[in-house]
């Protein structure tokens, strides 16, 4: 039986909440970035103000800033052990290359202004995939395919997302430019993991969907009016029975319960799938999981849409334990050419590892501070520096070793405890 409107499914990746981070615990510990505001009085401009952050925005202080340094780091060395050569986008580009290069891109998401030398709008870039679309179409259109390519960088956007008040994330990610098979998509999800797993991340889990499910079904087996399409979607993506069969879409219900650990999902889904349109894709889907079986916890929500605005037959959410809410997504999509171009095939992914970070700052192992007092032999330093000892120089008689953060101090050509 139809439940009643209003009623909602609930379910998500069964990922850990609280969590251990490497082995040990963390807390999640975000700077702020603003000094207090005064107790009382009204708030006029003043001297302080002018140290303001803009809402949503912060800096990063040095253990932040080696943490992040680390994530990044290791996050692009498995990636070039993989052969993706890594690329460097502008953070300004103007607003029509940004939303012309990818089906789905929200232009509204981005901040936008007139340039005052081209009088043209310019925006600042959300997500850096499409920026990597137009380097693939453009500098790199003649490169032989499969292409591969990976990035980092900082997107900001006009609101947060969700409970999630920061506008400015750190994003990592890599595209494969040419195709979008299965061996593809398994080659990004075992990517995705690799790459979260070396930058920190434990208990890694991937809940995999179809973002163009509906529309697969509505052009055949469980037709839906152009109208209805959008509505049914949106009642899928909420989990909502009951405004699912107000929206007319009472013949998807059974998506609703094709959800949860993979292995029972899909079955659930073949079982639903009586005339054979979603073959392909059950069968695809079944091929990534075996191939990544053993690698991370695997589920499946084959309506979800949410993020999943230019993907098209497959879509990934990454998840790990101890981290609230998504790490990144991936999926299929497609890089749309210039006049009189086809469009061509890719696959690829984003990981925003900020939370890692601020748990790597919350766990930093102490860093091999070696103090240098004045008139040390240089090159006695130097070794030193050499085998692994970060070394502080002193400037004056009256520095102390650990005030600047040193554990050691340079005695006699030897690193000696303070």
């Amino acid at each position: 039986m139809p439940r009643r409107k209003g009623t909602r499914i609930s379910w998500s990746p069964p990922h850990e909440r609280a969590g251990i981070f490497q082995g040990r615990p963390f807390d999640n510990i975000r700077h702020s970035p603003n000094p207090p505001r005064p107790a009382k009085g009204p708030r006029t401009m003043h001297e302080n103000d002018r140290d303001l952050l803009p809402e949503g925005l912060g800096d990063r202080l040095p253990q932040q800033a080696w943490a992040s340094q680390t994530v990044r780091r290791a996050a692009h060395d498995v990636l070039a052990s993989h052969g993706y050569a890594r690329v460097e986008t502008p953070v300004l580009e103007f607003e029509k290359a940004l939303a012309s290069r990818m089906a789905g891109v929200r232009v509204r998401r981005m901040f936008r202004f007139m340039d005052p030398v081209s009088l043209r709008m310019l925006a600042m870039r959300s997500d850096i995939t499409a920026q990597v679309a137009r380097i693939a179409a453009t500098g790199l259109a003649q490169a032989p395919r499969p292409l591969r390519l990976s990035y980092s960088g900082q997107v900001v956007t006009v609101k947060g997302d969700g409970l999630d008040p920061a506008r400015e994330r750190l994003q990592v990610g890599a595209e494969l430019i040419g195709a979008d098979s299965v061996h593809a998509a398994a080659e990004i999800v075992e990517l995705a993991i690799e790459a979260l797993r070396a930058a920190g991340a434990a208990g890694v889990s991937v809940d995999f969907t179809l973002p163009d499910l509906v529309d697969t079904l509505s052009a055949g087996a469980l037709p839906l009016p152009a109208s209805g399409i959008e509505a049914v979607r949106q009642m899928l993506d909420a989990k909502d029975a009951g405004g699912l069969v107000d929206a007319g879409g009472e013949a998807y219900l059974p998506l609703l319960y094709a959800v949860g650990q993979f292995d029972e999902a899909i079955e659930r889904l073949a079982a639903f799938d009586v005339d054979g349109v979603l073959a392909s894709r059950i069968a695809g889907l079944r091929a990534i999981a075996a191939r990544v079986n053993g690698k991370a916890r695997l589920t499946l929500d084959p309506s979800e849409r949410h993020g999943f605005e230019y993907q098209s037959w497959f879509g990934f959410t990454i998840y790990a334990d101890g981290i609230p809410g998504s790490m990144g997504r991936g999926g299929t999509y497609a890089i749309l050419g210039g006049a009189g171009l086809d469009p061509e095939p890719a696959t690829g992914f984003s990981l925003y590892p900020d939370p890692l970070i601020e748990a790597l700052t919350a766990v930093a192992a102490e860093e091999r501070r070696l103090f240098l007092p004045l008139g040390h032999d240089r090159e006695v330093a130097a070794r030193q520096r050499a085998i692994g000892w970060i070394t502080v120089a002193a400037l004056s008689e009256t520095d102390e070793p650990m005030a600047l953060g040193c554990s050691h101090r340079l005695e006699g050509g030897q690193a000696v405890p303070v």
